[in-house]
């Protein structure tokens, strides 16, 4: 009887040990154009999940408590780090209690260090609208920013989960061949729009347009997070018409009016993009989401053309 106990007791023992030697790594991540990335690295020795719906405006996330409970079981934690998230993140790390991904901490990732940061201001005044003072935080749109983001990734997991280490530089390495292969394609996409003007809803699109040699001449916003107003319509619209400008590139979850009522006025396109993984059925991980807005914005240049 005591040699049945004893070997009960070591196969609990072992399938325990199984258990936690196979168990994956938890991750959070703020957005999920970065949680995307983090797949790609991980794959199966990971759980992702992301804070902010793909279909919102990331700047304003309903800070649940759900994501308290996520953020407590979560090994990683990856930030975009430019304070996009400034609003609604800190609070539900505090609420979270988890040690692992205080700041300092190998479980929290700053996902911008390293980043060629753009629109850095001066100077910051609520004048301004809502202007970010380390950066403008859409990063992520320039894809060669997404493999920067993939190093860190890899580095991170290799500190957290050493003896698989080998494994995420490998996946490391395989996204970064496929990312550079499609970089080659959407490039050449693009090429024979190279500088045309084009008006944007919000600041989120100069990653991307710096990246695809779009040129942004204005935004429907007076100001940063500051909405359309009749006074700066009437001033674009003119501007719109000399300048030649052939699109409007706006964001999913932005209203559709004053896009629409711009373009009759002035003979542009809009464009509606998702600017997050998941934004459409068809984007199913971050070289997706490139396809996808690259063949709409093709697609409307090609129509103007």
């Amino acid at each position: 009887m005591k040699i049945k106990y004893r070997l009960w007791l070591c196969f609990l023992f072992i399938v325990g040990w199984a258990s936690v030697a196979h168990a994956k790594l938890n991750i959070v991540a703020s957005t999920p154009d970065v949680g995307a990335v983090a797949k790609e690295i991980g794959k199966d020795k990971v759980e992702v999940m992301s804070i902010a719906k793909p279909t919102e405006d990331p700047h304003f996330v309903d800070a649940k408590p759900s994501f308290i409970v996520k953020l407590n079981k979560a090994d990683m934690l990856i930030d975009g780090g430019l304070q996009l998230e400034l609003g609604w993140l800190p609070p539900l790390v505090v609420g979270a209690r988890n040690q692992k991904i205080l700041t300092g901490e190998k479980g929290y990732l700053i996902a911008s260090a390293g980043v060629p940061v753009i629109e850095v201001p001066t100077s910051v005044d609520r004048a301004m609208g809502d202007v970010h003072p380390l950066g403008n935080p859409h990063f992520m749109l320039d894809p060669l920013n997404g493999k920067i983001v993939a190093m860190h990734i890899c580095d991170r997991l290799c500190q957290i989960d050493a003896a698989n280490c080998n494994y995420y530089k490998d996946n490391l390495k395989d996204f970064t061949k496929r990312l550079d292969q499609k970089l080659s394609e959407w490039q050449k996409a693009m090429e024979p729009f190279r500088g045309i003007k084009v008006v944007t809803y919000h600041k989120t699109f100069p990653y991307f347009a710096n990246r695809f040699n779009l040129n942004v001449v204005g935004e429907l916003e007076p100001k940063p997070g500051i909405p359309p107003s009749p006074t700066h319509i009437n001033t674009l619209i003119p501007m719109m018409k000399n300048e030649g400008v052939k699109l409007i590139l706006i964001e999913q979850f932005r209203e559709r009016k004053v896009p629409e009522f711009v373009a009759v006025q002035t003979g542009a396109k809009v464009v509606i993009v998702p600017i997050m993984v998941g934004g459409q059925k068809e984007i199913q991980d971050y070289l997706a989401l490139f396809d996808y807005t690259i063949n709409q914005i093709v697609s409307a240049l090609k129509t103007k053309s």
